[in-house]
Formats: C-alpha cells, structure tokens, sequence
C-alpha cells in the first residue's frame, strides 16, 4: 500500500471486437464496457489512488460511423449521469480533457452538470478524456504559449518543459504513474504522449469488458515490481 501509483491512465480497448467474438452488434460491447468501467473506478477509489484517466473518445473516434459515434455520445452521458450518485457517494470527482466543444451540445450540458455535480469531492479524481488526442493537446499549448509571447508575457528563452506542461489540459494533475492498455495491441494510440514519458506500461490481452478489478489489481502489483530509474542507474537509486 506504501508504493501504489497516484495517477493510472487507460486505454479501454476491446469493446467492438469483444462483442463481434460473441456475434453481437457493436454497441452491446460498448454498454458492457461501462460496467467495467465503474467496476475499475470503484477499485480505484476502494485503494485510494488520486487520479484515474480513462481514454473514452478519441479526436480520431468522429471519423466512425454517425451511428455508432451518436450511439457513444449518448451512452457516454447517459451512464455519467447514471452513475453520478455513486461517485458523489464514494467521494469521486469527475473531470474531464479534449477538445469538448465538438461534442454535441446535448452531451456537453450534460456531462458539464455531472462536473459540477462532483466538484465538492474530494477523494479520487476520474478523468475522462473526450474528443482528445495528445497532438491536439499538444499543438494547443504550443498556441497558447504563442500568444502569451506574443503579448510579452513570457519570452522564447523561457519555454521550456514546465512552461510546456503548464499549458497541457493536464496541468493540474501528475504525469500518470502506470499506463494500462487493453485488448491485446501493443500501441499508445495518441494518448498522454508527453504525459507518458517515464510511465510504466502494461498491456493485457483481455477486452475491456472482460477487465475486472482483480486484474486491475494484478496490473498494479505487476508495477510495484518495478524499477524506476528515470535515466539513472540501480545503484545510484540504492544509494538513495
């Protein structure tokens, strides 16, 4: 319990192929995945990790079909509101990151009350990332860095990592810890790219739905076991 990760991010993958391996349509694996994901958060909470992000909506997820995208977007919002009370419950406070003025106006109200819902909580933060990709975060802090000298507030000379971290969307939260993908592909998929620079990585062959909080567990022991260096050598870290 003294070295869990304060910050797990997810790539939830596996929803579509998981339902198509049990000849069902797409959306019954979408619905199933939401299960999972207040199973993993309520696993999260129960340890009493600080931050979870979850990878819901990808920017590059609007090029799918209109129906399955408006099939997303309503149950995204749907089951938030759902599951609301039990994150007020558990003392969950929900955000969220990504370019959310390209959500539906209908699913941004929505998703903004269950924000503001949960604002007072103070336990663990859920963070979904929607309508994000880590280029897109990317090149908006380099735009936002650009009118800041434009304006003279901040000169060339002084951009440097902090200054670049401190205009991601991620900024009032730490660098994730661990970085678990799910359902067998062995890629990050344009999420928390500088976020992710010294996380761990964990890849596990089972589909979203089928992800439970023993294996989530089993994800985190599996980090536990694990040296991180951050570029320096065992020894020196021993000396420490």
């Amino acid at each position: 319990m003294k070295r869990l990760p304060k910050h797990v991010a997810i790539i939830m993958d596996g929803n579509g192929r998981w339902a198509k391996q049990q000849g069902l349509a797409r959306s019954f694996g979408h619905e199933n995945g939401v299960t999972t994901v207040r199973r993993i958060t309520e696993a999260a909470s129960q340890l009493g990790l600080q931050y979870l992000t979850l990878y819901t909506f990808s920017t590059e997820n609007w090029n799918r079909p209109k129906e399955e995208v408006d099939l997303l977007m309503n149950l995204v919002v749907t089951a938030i509101e759902q599951q609301t009370p039990d994150l007020i419950k558990n003392n969950v406070r929900l955000t969220a990151i990504g370019d959310l003025k390209r959500m539906p106006d209908f699913a941004r109200t929505r998703l903004n009350k269950c924000i503001d819902d949960t604002a007072h909580c103070s336990g663990l933060v859920l963070c979904l990332a929607l309508s994000y990709s880590s280029r897109w975060e990317i090149v908006e802090a380099c735009k936002e860095i650009a009118q800041q000298v434009q304006a003279g507030n901040i000169g060339v000379d002084d951009i440097d990592d902090n200054v670049l971290a401190a205009n991601l969307k991620t900024c009032d939260m730490p660098d994730p810890d661990l970085l678990i993908r799910t359902g067998g592909d062995l890629r990050i998929s344009n999420y928390l790219l500088w976020q992710i620079a010294y996380s761990e990585l964990y890849f596990t062959e089972k589909y979203w739905p089928d992800f439970g909080p023993d294996d989530f567990l089993q994800a985190i022991i599996d980090f536990q076991q694990r040296e991180r260096r951050y570029g320096k050598t065992s020894e020196q870290l021993n000396n420490q």
